[in-house]
């Protein structure tokens, strides 16, 4: 018989079990938060169930909404379903305890009660399809909104560089489809993409989270050439029914000022020559990503000197249902002329304040060398 060695079968205190102790205890001290909640709510709901039948002119019958309220915020899909059978049984306990006959305002007040109940009971039936809780839910739709904002937070530049973003969504709501993704790989450039998705607010918001996370790692990751073919060919891969999207993609060496325009079906970029003080339309061609394979866009170079400015948006800043796009451009170039005069400071929140549509999502990113 062949004797194996035994480092071949090392002993069970020596893998690596503790790596796992984190997400046990996480785990843990979840259900144990979850289980207090739903005892300290269970024990309310039956304090108040005695106390009204003991004191009904002390405490009405309307408290044991306040246990069930509680409950629809922090409970989880898990256990809200059990917690509102719990009050609607608790709530007929009380209801035969404390009256022989029901008048009219006594009806409608329990009818009331029980329709609460039941809503949300199917709201945690609604819940459990998402797998999140009320509070927990939104506090996750804050997070997103955030990672959103957070790929266009513009990196720290040299003092000779100034660049603004600014987001508006249609209705003021926190989510839309159009955002700003940056990057500054390497320091002595600026790589930054202004991106309209298809869709407003918060139909389109949960594509713009995927979105933007994606295109930030082109951004980082890419030649400027390839970035527009490579978020093309992403968006062709997810196979959306309304997956589209524009964008303008900007590459600015930070030493010369010199830099590439690509667009894909975007509004073109406008550029400000400080010493003639006019501003120029910067024209190249490209289709709208997620439409066309092997899609290919065509670039415009020049070089923004001391002084000089340029504008990226989205058509939300131009377009309205009475007036194209090339009015809307000449309307906020005006608007430029006149807000951003000597000062540039805070100039793209002035201008998306001033120019555009309430009822379409804004973005617009304002660079300026000083």
């Amino acid at each position: 018989m062949t004797a194996f060695p035994q480092t071949e079968r090392p002993a069970r205190r020596d893998r690596p079990a503790r790596r796992r102790e984190p997400w046990r205890l996480v785990a843990r001290r979840g259900a144990g938060l979850e289980n207090g909640l739903l005892a300290w709510l269970v024990l309310t709901g039956l304090t108040l169930t005695v106390l009204i039948l003991l004191a009904p002119e002390v405490v009405p019958l309307n408290s044991l909404v306040l246990p069930l309220l509680v409950g629809s915020l922090m409970l989880s899909p898990r256990s809200l379903p059990w917690f509102v059978v719990f009050f609607l049984v608790m709530l007929a306990i009380a209801v035969a305890g404390q009256y022989r006959t029901i008048d009219i305002r006594t009806g409608a007040a329990v009818g009331v009660m029980v329709m609460l109940g039941v809503l949300t009971l199917l709201m945690s039936f609604r819940r459990s399809r998402l797998g999140v809780a009320g509070v927990l839910g939104e506090s996750m739709l804050v997070d997103l909104r955030d990672r959103i904002l957070g790929h266009g937070v513009i990196p720290a530049l040299p003092e000779t560089w100034y660049v603004e973003s600014a987001l508006r969504s249609a209705g003021g709501t926190p989510f839309a489809g159009d955002f700003i993704v940056t990057a500054n790989p390497h320091g002595d450039r600026l790589e930054v993409a202004v991106v309209d998705v298809s869709g407003k607010g918060e139909q389109a918001g949960t594509r713009a989270l995927l979105l933007s996370g994606a295109m930030g790692g082109l951004l980082n990751a890419l030649p400027p050439a390839d970035f527009l073919p490579a978020a093309n060919d992403y968006l062709m891969r997810q196979n959306w029914t309304e997956g589209f999207a524009t964008a303008v993609h900007l590459s600015l060496d930070l030493g010369t000022g010199a830099y590439e325009l690509r667009t894909a079906g975007h509004p073109p970029a406008v550029h400000l020559t400080a010493g003639s003080g006019r501003w120029t339309v910067v024209e190249t061609q490209g289709p709208v990503l997620g439409l066309m394979e092997r899609a290919e866009f065509s670039s415009a170079s020049g070089v923004l000197r001391r002084g000089d400015a340029m504008l990226l948006y989205t058509d939300g800043m131009v377009e309205t249902p009475t007036r194209d796009v090339d009015l809307g451009i000449d309307r906020m170039l005006g608007q430029a002329e006149r807000l951003l005069r000597g000062n540039y400071n805070g100039g793209a929140a002035r201008l998306v304040e001033a120019l555009g549509s309430k009822h379409d999502d804004r973005a617009l990113l304002l660079v300026h060398r000083r």
